[in-house]
């Protein structure tokens, strides 16, 4: 038990300062000081600051899948909208939840890179899958022609306060906060939902 604690804990220290400093600005002896322990336990656990990134982010995107498997399990019995907007309030909690390294991470994919074409294949195809399939069904026959836009539209809205961290970090100091904002940016999103399944399926019925 201690010894996950304390590799969480290295973990921790490392994404916040790649959000802070970028991965090339921050070196391994900056991860140890942040994080109270010894440079070599650092090389024990990860190797090298590359793999402790990659840990990091495959440990990040293997909960976060896992988180809306569960979402969408336990809400079987909804309506297919009803349940996009349960996934969104999810991925929103999770992604702020996890706000500095969600926000490198959505950093890095601005780059061309090995890095990135890895995360891109193995877990960023699966979480579209998810959220573009029940989004999908929200839309009549006619707006499925215009899903390709309309899906980067949303996941625009899902993406934005990551992409613009600077603007949101004070806004997410505390539990309180995160939480508000979480509540908040759901429901702008849900609304905009609402409006494209009845705009669809206003056409639909014209």
């Amino acid at each position: 038990m201690k010894n996950n604690q304390t590799k969480q804990k290295v973990v921790d220290a490392a994404s916040m300062l790649f959000f802070q400093k970028g991965f090339h600005g921050t070196s391994v002896r900056d991860i140890a000081s942040r994080a109270s322990v010894n440079v070599s336990l650092i090389s024990y656990y990860f190797n090298s600051k590359q793999g402790l990134l990659e840990y990091a982010v495959t440990n990040y995107f293997e909960m976060y899948l896992n988180r809306l498997e569960d979402v969408l399990e336990s809400n079987r019995s909804l309506n297919e909208i009803e349940k996009l907007k349960k996934i969104i309030n999810a991925v929103i909690e999770y992604k702020t939840d996890h706000f500095q390294l969600t926000s490198f991470i959505h950093r890095e994919l601005s780059l061309d890179s090995t890095f990135v074409r890895e995360m891109t294949v193995t877990y960023l195809a699966k979480e579209n899958y998810i959220i573009s399939t029940l989004f999908l069904t929200i839309l009549s026959e006619q707006e499925k022609l215009q899903q390709p836009y309309l899906y980067m539209q949303l996941k625009g809205m899902i993406m934005s306060p990551f992409i613009l961290q600077h603007e949101w970090k004070n806004q997410l100091l505390d539990t309180q906060a995160r939480k508000n904002f979480i509540k908040m940016h759901t429901e702008s999103i849900n609304k905009w939902l609402q409006f494209v399944a009845f705009y669809s399926k206003s056409k639909q019925l014209s």
